[in-house]
């Protein structure tokens, strides 16, 4: 009995099975009511949000990426597959895109994209299906530009499960 009680109530592994979700950090794996992040992202305002069942990723004022919750194949975008309990700031975008602050951000169940204020798009995370962009298969452990929209200005982007779309200042659907 106390056993149903606790599947009822959200109990069971879940917090090792999907570690930081919630982005309050180690060992908060339930909240019933909507709950401000302990964390700023650094000291900015957010703008935008985007979540899958694994991770989420916020999007700042000032065009910085912050992500938490399971780092699986690279989808943090921080170089490594490590969990994250609370925000952290997306670094190699911000290097990599350094004259271009981040202006949407969208999530599919193990990936990320983001488009820049020059209408590029940048991927990372799991790579099988080519839902990244790159022409091939790999994961991408950072952020990485995709070259495929070269000389195309993006204005919008959703991640899927297993792909991508992009919509293009012209109005076509990529």
């Amino acid at each position: 009995e106390e056993e149903e009680e606790e599947e009822e109530e959200g109990g069971g592994d879940d917090e090792e099975e999907f570690p930081g979700l919630l982005g309050h950090g180690e060992g908060v794996k339930q909240l019933k009511t909507p709950t401000r992040l302990p964390t700023l992202l650094g000291d900015e305002r957010a703008i935008g949000v985007a979540a899958s069942g694994l991770f989420s990723l916020a999007l700042s004022a000032d065009g910085a990426v912050w992500s938490w919750g399971c780092g699986g194949p690279g989808e943090l975008g921080h170089g490594d597959k490590e969990d994250q309990w609370q925000p952290k700031k997306i670094e190699a975008l911000a290097a990599s895109a350094s004259d271009q602050r981040v202006i949407a951000v969208s999530v599919g169940n193990l990936h990320s994209l983001a488009i820049t204020a020059d209408g590029a798009v940048w991927s990372w995370g799991y790579g099988d299906s080519g839902r990244l962009g790159h022409g091939d298969y790999q994961s991408q452990l950072l952020p990485k530009k995709i070259e495929a929209f070269a000389g195309q200005r993006v204005v919008a982007v959703s991640a899927a499960a297993s792909h991508s779309l992009a919509v293009t200042a012209d109005g076509a659907v990529w």
